[in-house]
């Protein structure tokens, strides 16, 4: 990690020396734009800046992660905020139990959803609306079937999605599947 987190700061001092303005400038910038969706950002700061596709999509990730509600103390307490709060107990439960694949898996909190890896990511938790937690999953070479559909539109890095409404519904065929894109992904 020490390699990619070198390589990092590499990447940001030379857009730093290329434009006279750091990541956190530029997307303080992006910001009081008010964009919103990671593609606005991108196209506004190539067209308007001239920035690379590399240095407009980092930027546009720091926005969005500057932008999305954290706490230290929870830092996926924005997910389920609202009317989607009554997932949450969806999220702990399957963290829980994805939690005893192994001592390598890593949540990984984004603006909208938590990424779940180990070597890869694996997994994806999505609040996507008041009453369903989608449960992403990549399972390379299996056939959807039944609750276990092709993702579609839902996600195009997965292959897999499985529509979680209750706590019934995470059952020892879904902790399967799950299982299964776990060790898949070591």
């Amino acid at each position: 990690m020490a390699d990619m987190d070198k390589a990092v700061a590499t990447f940001e001092r030379n857009l730093e020396a290329q434009t006279g303005k750091s990541v956190a400038d530029w997307a303080a910038l992006v910001s009081a734009q008010g964009l919103a969706k990671h593609g606005q950002m991108l196209a506004w700061l190539k067209t308007e800046h001239g920035l690379s596709h590399g240095h407009a999509n980092h930027v546009a990730k720091r926005a969005l992660e500057a932008a999305a509600p954290r706490s230290e103390d929870d830092p996926i307490a924005h997910l389920f905020e609202g009317d989607k709060a009554a997932l949450r107990g969806l999220h702990d439960r399957l963290a829980a139990e994805i939690t005893r694949f192994g001592p390598d898996v890593e949540f990984a909190p984004k603006k909208a959803n938590i990424s779940v890896r180990r070597a890869k990511q694996f997994a994806l938790l999505q609040p996507t609306t008041k009453t369903r937690l989608d449960l992403g999953l990549i399972l390379k070479g299996v056939e959807p079937e039944g609750r276990l559909e092709a993702s579609g539109s839902f996600n195009a890095m997965f292959t897999h999605r499985v529509k979680l409404a209750d706590a019934g519904d995470i059952d020892a065929e879904v902790l399967g599947w799950l299982k299964h894109a776990y060790d898949a992904a070591g």
